[in-house]
Order: C-alpha cells, then structure tokens, then sequence
C-alpha cells in the first residue's frame, strides 16, 4: 500500500467498524493486510474469541495458498454483496466471518472482514457498509493502474542509454508522479527475484511506502527487482528497511514465480550488471482471520493484530543482523536473495546513478554475510569501488592457483589475514589456529602467489582480488 492513501483506507475502514458496530480489517485481493478500524470492546479482546487461524494472524501479514483457497471456496471473488462464512472447526476456524468484497467496475479488488456475532449486523447496516466498500474499490483501483504505470516508466528510466533517451524517460515518470517527483526517495534492488513477468512482482501498494516497481536483468540469466520508495528524512531509512524486509520474507517464502501465497522465490542467482552505470483479518489478517504459512512468527505482532483495537497502525521495521568477519572470509554471503538500497536523493535526476548504487549494495550483500541481507550503500566499505570493476578483476592471473578448490582453506586464511590488517595473533584468534599454524600457510600462500605479503602494494592487489571473486 502507498503512503499517499493509507489515511484515507484507514478511515473508510473505521466508518465500517463504526456503521457495524465491530472491528473490521481491509485486505487486498491477494489477503495482504492494508487496514484495520480502530473500533474495540471487551468482547473482541476476550482470549475466548481467538481461534487457531485468527491466532496465527498475530504473526503473520498474509494467507497460504490453501487457507485462500478454502476462504475463496464460499465465492467470495465472485460475490457482489456479504457472504456468511459459518465456523469450521475442523478447519481452524471457530468463529464465523462476513466478508464484503470490495469492487471498482465489477473487478474485485479487495476485502472488508470482521467476525459474525450473534446477532451480527443487520441487513440495513450491511448494505450501507457495501456502500462505503465502492468508495475503498475506487482507491485500490486507481493505485492498482497507477503502480502498473509506473512500471514500465520506472524500467525505462532504469535501462535508458544516457542523454536524451534517459531524460525523455525521466520526464515520463516526473509526469505520472506529478508533485511526488520532487520529494526524498530511496531506490532499492532486491535480487535474485525469479521472474521477468510483471504479473509475478508485487503490487505496489503491497510495499510499504513505494512509488513504483519493476524487474529488470540481473546477470545473464535472472531477474532483479527494483524499488522506488518514497522518505520522509534522509537520515530515516525505515519505510526502506521495512520494505525490503517484507519483500525479501515474500521472496523466500514462495516455492516459484506466479505462488499464490508469495509472488516470488528466493534464492541465489548470478551477479548484477546494472542496466545504468554500475495479514489483515479474514484468512490472512489480524482482526477476523489468519494465515498459517512458512512465514509464521517472522513478522512482529505490533501493527498486525489489527481487529483487536489493541495494536498500534504504524509498523515496525524489519531488523538487519550484522555477521561477524570470521563468517565473510568463509566465502558466502547472504542466504538467498538480498537488498541493497540507495543513498537518498531529492528528485528523478540521479536515478541511473542511484541503481548503480542500490544493485551494488545488493551485490555486496548476496557476496558478504555481514552486509545483508539488506545493506546500504553507504555501508559497503570497498565494495563500492569492487562492484565498479569489470568482472575479469576477479581473474587475475596472481591469485588463479589459490583460488583453486583445493586450496580453498588457504584462501580463507588469506582473507581473514588481510581483513585483520596483517595482525598475526588476531588473525589466528579468528581461525582458531595456532600463530605458528597461520605463519605456516602464509608462506604458502606467498608461493603460490609469488606475493610479498610484507609488502604494501601486493597485500593490496591479493584483497582485492579475492574480495572481487566473491562478486
């Protein structure tokens, strides 16, 4: 969901609960929670009331393939007024549902839960609740055209060739942004993402805070995906952070391109070239559902147990863990997809610059442990100047024989030894070996190099090199 109508979602979902007297929750139409109304009573709090589909919403934003699938079974995706969804017990479901599709020009483009009470709502008060529900149909729709828009303008800026190719495509997208354009925004790469198809990126209102998304090459043989998210302050990157975080979690929990639990896979796939120089309430909520997927218990439950009237709206960021430097020298990176995002800027000038910088971070993050999985630019060390090298650095005819497999361990020791800054015993502390072990394959390492690791210049040229091999 965009930051431009999450007000207005917010108080069109608080007339609901107002006009039926209960706490109702706004999903979109792939069980993504977008809004919850902020009406309570004791009643809606009572432990009593939660059963084991609702419970699991606490901990997670979105459904399962198949809790979708059972909800969508009672023609909810069909429907053009309530439907009545009685309890189940056997399928976790203790409480019964209504649901109130939310259409815009006979597309569903969403859903309005909250649980069925004894009595319940009446006729009269439903009926009015569906004319509120055409107001939020209107909104998803036009965000929906909008985000789809300003895709293809984003890829265009993104792959342009520079002089006016590149300014024809950054006035397009300044023209469908209209005064957002001039605002702080943070470009972000989120890779690999496993497919080119746009029907299998997420919605733009899917993502906290963004503007617009798009995939793009990455590598030869799979896909990236590129964020614009839009900032309050460029020293406040959280709607950044947070929508990498949701994005990554979407990215490893779905089994392939196109899931219907999550529009994407993770995964590790080939390095970055750059194109340019470089759960809501019904079954997948909070309030009146749930979702009992693989991303259970990753999401935190402030901002997520929406019905309840008890959570706070604002979300919370997605924390980045930092790995210690014994892990980088290892050789591996981040478990399957990673982000990068860009340092801020004002404007769509710097765009092609600002991919240059989000798809390194990203490749810097996929390469070393301690940076992801989503890291900035400004925090990638000499990564910033590695990802600008051709790939051939990585081949440099001093480091072939040691990059061999065989010598895998030796590799390691080099690493860790020149990431200590040559400090023998620190160096050993990290491999835990002994000092006399470490200088024993420091004099292999120089004859298998033919370098001088007391010398300056050539402690330099093998960091280097081994740092690139990893990218």
């Amino acid at each position: 969901m965009t930051s431009e109508h999450r007000g207005d979602y917010e108080e069109l979902v608080d007339e609901i609960s107002e006009l039926l007297g209960a706490p109702a929750t706004l999903e979109n139409r792939d069980f993504e929670l977008i809004a919850f109304g902020a009406y309570d009573s004791e009643g809606d709090l009572d432990p009593s009331a939660l059963d084991p589909v609702r419970t699991r919403s606490i901990l997670t934003r979105r459904s399962t393939a198949a809790v979708r699938a059972w909800f969508e079974g009672f023609g909810i995706t069909r429907a053009t007024g309530p439907v009545r969804i009685p309890p189940t017990p056997e399928a976790g479901v203790y409480r019964g549902r209504i649901c109130l599709p939310v259409r815009h020009r006979g597309v569903v483009h969403g859903y309005i839960w909250l649980l069925d009470d004894d009595p319940g709502p009446s006729e009269r008060q439903l009926t009015a609740a569906m004319g509120v529900t055409a107001r939020i149909g209107a909104l998803l729709a036009d965000e929906a055209q909008h985000g789809a828009d300003l895709s293809r303008e984003l890829r265009a800026v993104l792959t342009a060739e520079r002089g006016w190719q590149s300014d024809m495509a950054v006035a397009e997208l300044r023209t469908a942004l209209g005064p957002r354009a001039d605002g702080l925004h943070a470009l972000m790469c989120v890779a690999p993402w496993p497919s080119a198809d746009p029907d299998d990126a997420p919605s733009v209102r899917a993502v906290p805070g963004a503007t617009a998304l798009c995939t793009l090459p990455w590598g030869a043989t799979a896909q990236c995906l590129a964020v614009l998210i839009r900032l309050r302050s460029p020293d406040v990157l959280t709607p950044a952070t947070t929508a990498a975080g949701r994005l990554l979690e979407r990215a490893r929990g779905g089994s392939g391109a196109g899931s219907a639990a999550a529009r994407g896979a993770g995964g590790s796939g080939p390095p970055s070239t750059a194109p340019r120089g470089a759960g809501g309430s019904g079954p997948g909520g909070s309030a009146t559902g749930g979702t009992d997927g693989p991303s259970a218990g990753t999401a935190s439950a402030a901002g997520t147990a929406s019905g309840t009237g008890t959570a706070s709206r604002t979300g919370t960021a997605s924390g980045t863990g930092t790995a210690s430097r014994t892990g980088t020298a290892s050789g591996t990176g981040a478990a399957g997809p990673a982000a990068g995002v860009a340092t801020p800027r004002s404007g769509l000038a710097d765009l092609a610059t600002a991919w240059g910088e989000a798809s390194a971070a990203a490749r810097a993050a996929l390469a070393e442990a301690r940076f992801g999985p989503v890291a900035q630019w400004a925090s990638i060390g000499p990564f910033r100047l590695l990802t600008a090298l051709p790939p051939e650095v990585a081949h440099d005819p001093v480091a072939r024989t040691l990059l061999a497999p065989v010598h895998h361990e030796l590799a390691r020791t080099a690493e860790v030894y020149l990431d200590c800054a040559g400090q023998a015993a620190r160096a050993a502390a990290e491999l835990g070996i002994h000092r006399q072990t470490l200088y024993y394959r420091l004099s292999r390492i120089e004859k298998l190099t033919g370098l001088d690791l007391d010398d300056g210049e050539d402690r330099l040229l093998l960091h280097m090199v081994l740092k690139a091999h990893r990218l």
